[in-house]
Parts: structure tokens; C-alpha cells; sequence
């Protein structure tokens, strides 16, 4: 599998980082046979949160074997500096290791959670003083929402953080108000030499009334050439990795379509963004 320098960290991530939504509620066997699958196709990124559920729980049998050679990335929901301090704590207990690569502020995609997490006693200050103790190496920020790409732009423009993680992927992309700000956020990370994580890179659709037959919150692509197509129209971009589709039975899917990736032709690529319409993204309409 392909990899990429992630940013300023000089770490070369895999194009693919194992995202441990997917084992965070399922059993440990399953979560096993998940983790291996991933290794076996090279993944040497993973990112994981205390929100995943047992996810922390299910790595860390594999942190004596697997810790010197991943890139191991965390994030806190808190956004205030003590909880963050304490979140970071028990993530480090959890997962049985001493360190992190990388820390993240997580799931701050609109302004008024940037205000709350940079104001003075905010998260980010729990951040910074767990880089200088040396409990982690580089710091970063997440969003989910379509806003996420603006409002990590004016992340940046407060504090110099080495990595960024938000949504992108063909549906997303075909939209010119999300395309506008996501292309801003790309061109002042390749700037700053700032390494940038893709999420949610083959949701389809919001789930609606209907049963969901995936762990994600969102419908997944599931046909294997259009996750192919998925794939290569996010890697073609200018990132270094995208995260994991968070459901195992999904997951060797992306992890084969990374492994053929070859750059999307612009052939190819005008037609997958013909196709946008068809879907409706989780993500569209929220714009608060």
C-alpha cells in the first residue's frame, strides 16, 4: 500500500489508517480478526477515541507487538482543560501504552466548539502541556460536519496544528460551497506543511427511518467498484490518508481498493461527480 508523508510529523502513513470506530462494539475475536486484517494489507496508522465505544479496550492486547511500528493517533471530546487532561489519562490506561503520536481535539467542525476549546481553560491548553510532558509528540484537530473545513481554517489561523482531520468524498465534493472551503483548507495545509486525514471517504446516504445494516452512522457504499471509485476520487486529492470505514464487514473493501489505487483520470472522475445526485449526503443542509 501506498504511502505519504503526513505533514510536518515526517511520519510515512499508509494511504489507508485503521480507524477503530469499527471494533469499538463488537467482540474482541471479531476486533482481532479486524486488526489483522488491516496489518496484513501494511496499515501502519491508527486512530482511535474514546467515544469508539470498547475500542481502546480492543487495541490494547495488540500494543506490545504493534506499538513501535504504528503511528498511534487519539482524541479527546472534552473541551475544557482539566477533562481533556483527564481524558487523555484514561485513553493512555486503556490502550496500555505511555505515549501518543499524535493528540486531537475531536469532533469540533463549527466555530462555537473552536471558541470553546481555545478559549482560555480550554481543551487546547491540555494539548499543549501533554506535548510539553511528552505524553504526546504532535497535536490535531477533527470534524465531522461540513463546516469542519472552514472552521479548521480559522483553526489554523489561531494555533499551528500538525494535522487536521474532516470529511471528503464525491458526493461531498460536487457541492461548490463544500468544495470552496475544503480546496481552501487543502492549499493552506500543503502552506503550512500540515498533514491532512480524510473521513467518512464512501458515505453514501443518512440512514432516514430505514433499518441500519452497517455500524456506521451513515449508509456506506458497499459495491466493491464504486468504494474503488470512492477510493481513488479521495486519494487523487491532495491528502495523506484516509481513515477506515467504520464497520468491519466494509473495512477489507476499502483496504483492497487502496492497495489497486491508481490516480483518477479526469475522464473518470467528471463522471463519478455526474453521478453525486444520486446520493445525499449526510452532511448537506446543516450549514449552522
Amino acid at each position: 500500500m501506498e504511502r505519504r508523508r503526513l505533514g510536518r510529523t515526517g511520519h510515512m502513513s499508509t494511504v489507508v489508517t485503521f480507524g477503530a470506530a469499527g471494533i469499538g462494539r463488537v467482540d474482541q475475536e471479531t476486533a482481532d480478526r479486524a486488526i489483522e486484517t488491516a496489518l496484513g494489507h501494511g496499515v501502519n496508522h491508527v486512530d482511535v477515541a474514546p467515544r469508539y465505544g470498547e475500542a481502546e479496550l480492543r487495541l490494547r492486547p495488540w500494543m506490545p507487538r504493534i506499538r513501535g511500528r504504528i503511528f498511534l493517533g487519539c482524541k479527546t471530546g472534552a473541551r475544557a482543560r482539566d477533562a481533556a487532561a483527564a481524558e487523555l489519562s484514561r485513553s493512555l490506561e486503556r490502550l496500555g501504552t505511555d505515549r501518543l503520536d499524535l493528540y486531537q481535539l475531536h469532533a469540533v467542525g463549527k466555530l462555537h466548539e473552536l471558541d470553546q476549546c481555545t478559549a482560555p481553560g480550554g481543551a487546547l491548553e491540555a494539548l499543549v502541556a501533554a506535548r510539553a510532558q511528552g505524553l504526546v509528540r504532535w497535536l490535531g484537530i477533527t470534524g465531522h460536519t461540513h463546516d469542519a473545513p472552514r472552521t479548521h481554517l480559522e483553526a489554523l489561523r489561531r494555533f499551528d496544528f500538525d494535522t487536521v482531520m474532516f470529511p471528503l468524498n464525491f458526493v461531498l465534493w460536487a457541492d461548490p460551497r463544500y468544495r470552496e472551503d475544503a480546496g481552501a483548507l487543502l492549499e493552506e495545509c500543503r502552506r503550512r506543511d500540515v498533514g491532512v486525514h480524510i473521513i467518512k471517504t464512501v458515505a453514501k446516504d443518512p440512514w432516514g427511518d430505514r433499518p441500519r445494516t452497517h455500524t456506521t452512522w451513515y449508509e456506506p457504499f458497499t459495491d466493491q467498484a464504486r468504494i474503488d471509485q470512492a477510493v481513488a476520487f479521495v486519494l487523487s486529492r491532495p491528502v495523506t490518508t484516509l481513515c477506515s470505514v467504520g464497520d468491519v464487514t466494509v473495512l477489507p473493501r476499502v483496504l483492497e481498493a487502496a492497495g489497486r489505487f491508481r490516480e483518477i483520470e479526469a475522464p473518470a472522475e467528471a463522471a463519478l461527480l455526474a453521478t453525486a445526485g444520486d446520493y445525499h449526503s449526510p452532511f448537506v443542509g446543516d450549514w449552522a
